[in-house]
């Protein structure tokens, strides 16, 4: 076991995590990795985002699926890593009426 999946499961054991969502979890960045043949804390963040587009555009996976990836993409970075990736983190830069009204305009 690396020492990157020892952190994250203990990162998801003190999340509270079921042992089925850490299987998810770790699958899910196992496959990151794989696409890329690269160990997950060296991708950058637009890696990462065109993985997603992938998932999404090409392979067409369904939402659950989707969700499930990218919550483990989120927590690997942002728990386990400590990055402050913009990807992961909640544009909140409008008040939602305002951001609404810009997109009918």
């Amino acid at each position: 076991m690396t020492e990157l999946r020892r952190r994250m499961i203990q990162d998801m054991i003190l999340a509270g995590f079921s042992e089925g969502t850490q299987r998810i979890y770790i699958n899910a960045i196992r496959q990151l990795a794989g696409y890329y043949n690269t160990p997950p804390d060296r991708l950058t963040e637009k890696q990462v985002q065109d993985y997603m587009l992938y998932l999404r555009v090409e392979k067409k996976v369904a939402k659950g699926t989707f969700q499930s990836n990218f919550g483990a993409m989120k927590f690997l970075y942002l728990v386990t890593l400590d990055y402050s990736w913009p990807l992961f983190v909640k544009k909140s830069s409008f008040p939602a009426s305002k951001a609404a009204s810009r997109c009918t305009q």
